[in-house]
Parts: C-alpha cells; sequence; structure tokens
C-alpha cells in the first residue's frame, strides 16, 4: 500500500485538484493527502470560518467560498478559479449528508430536498462547469463517495439511497463522456465511484485512494466502483 500511494504522490505532483466540501472530515483528509502529494489544493466549501482553519492545518491549499448548489456562484467560482490557477486537473465531490429513519413514510420531503440539494445538485453544477477542465487535462479525474445502499435500499434510508443513485448515474455520464472524448493515443479523463457503508473512520483510506486515481491509466479506473474498508 505504501509503494502505491508514494508512486500516486508522484503522479499527482503539480496537478491542480478541487475539493467540494472541503471543510467535511473527509474534505480535510483528502486535501492534506493531495497537498502532501504535491498538488495544488483548491479547498471550497460554503463556511468561511471553516476554510480559514482548513488552511490552517494544510498549508498551501487556496481557499474559496461559494454556494455548490447556486449555478451562478458555481459559475463564478470557476472564473475565480482559472483566473487565479488555471484549468484544473481533478474534481473531487465530498459534499453530502445524511438523513433518514422511520420507514417510507419517515422520507418527508424536507428531507429529501436536503439531500438533493446536497448531494445531486452540487455535483451537477461543479462537474457542469468544470468539465472541459478535465477532458483539456492530460489526468483529469472526477471523483464521488457513494454508498452501499444504493445497491440495497431500505425503506428508511430510501431518500438518501435515490439520491446517491442519482450521483452515480451523473458520475457515469460525466464518465461515458470522458471516453467519448477520448483521443486517438488514449483516454486521459476518468471519474471513479467510492463505495462506503459508512464513511467514518474510513478517511484517510479515502484520501490515499483519492491521490492513487493518478497513479492508473484513466480507461483502466474510469466508471468503477472501489468499495472502501
Amino acid at each position: 500500500m505504501t509503494e502505491a500511494v508514494d508512486s500516486a504522490r508522484r503522479s499527482v505532483a503539480g496537478r491542480t485538484v478541487l475539493v467540494a466540501g472541503a471543510t467535511s472530515t473527509a474534505g480535510r483528509a483528502v486535501s492534506a493527502a493531495l497537498a502532501g502529494a504535491g498538488a495544488r489544493v483548491i479547498v471550497v466549501g460554503s463556511n468561511g470560518q471553516r476554510l480559514d482553519a482548513l488552511v490552517e492545518s494544510v498549508p498551501g491549499a487556496f481557499p474559496y467560498v461559494c454556494d455548490l448548489a447556486d449555478p451562478p456562484a458555481v459559475t463564478g467560482l470557476a472564473e475565480r478559479v482559472h483566473a487565479d490557477h488555471g484549468m484544473i486537473d481533478g474534481l473531487i465531490h465530498l459534499v453530502g449528508g445524511w438523513r433518514g429513519g422511520g420507514g417510507l413514510a419517515g422520507q418527508s420531503d424536507e428531507d429529501w430536498a436536503f439531500l438533493h440539494r446536497n448531494i445531486v445538485t452540487t455535483l451537477r453544477n461543479t462537474t457542469r462547469a468544470f468539465n472541459a477542465d478535465l477532458l483539456a487535462s492530460p489526468a483529469g479525474r472526477l471523483a464521488i463517495v457513494s454508498s452501499v445502499s444504493v445497491g440495497t435500499p431500505t425503506p428508511g434510508g430510501a431518500n438518501y439511497a435515490a439520491a446517491k443513485s442519482a450521483a452515480e448515474t451523473w458520475t457515469r455520464a460525466v464518465g461515458h463522456g470522458f471516453a467519448k472524448a477520448a483521443l486517438p493515443s488514449g483516454q486521459t479523463a476518468a471519474t471513479a465511484i467510492f463505495v462506503v457503508r459508512a464513511l467514518d473512520g474510513l478517511e484517510p483510506e479515502l484520501a490515499e485512494r483519492v491521490v492513487a486515481l493518478w497513479d492508473v491509466p484513466a480507461a483502466s479506473v474510469t466508471n468503477t466502483r472501489i468499495p472502501l474498508g
């Protein structure tokens, strides 16, 4: 495992990677691992104070406050990032959250709106804004975190499983677009879906696996579901 991570760090070095939802526990771990591997890390969140705290623990990270559920705000974010850093090579989407319980009757409209906004809308907005970047990069990568509940949904988690399923579908669609746009010399952009039962405690493994995405050919990883834990 150590050799793979070290190799991946050499591969991701010099790449510009945007971490969406960077102030979460997973976001902090991923941002730190990418920075330690030599990547230029752009950290995005909705809370400026939490971003400031993140930058203190991840020196060299570039913070941007943005409501990723707001399309015009994300368009503005892309313009700022491009002006400051040029095009990105990676988008790691870690915006999420969980709500559920109470059986099917407990799947409230409020919970659905929250989950759809955080899991699906933010992914849709960011991938549309940065899709051209990832296609233009010699090593573009998009990654999300999904759940085993997509394959084994329960009534009490129906809202959550449906949102995660939609996010996976969107990500696979992006991946098919990457494959369709591949150059004669080969595919350069790839998508990956990390799958967990619960992310708590798996953040270090996630961080290592994210860094390692740049250590393998795009065609070998794109649209794969990678279990963690």
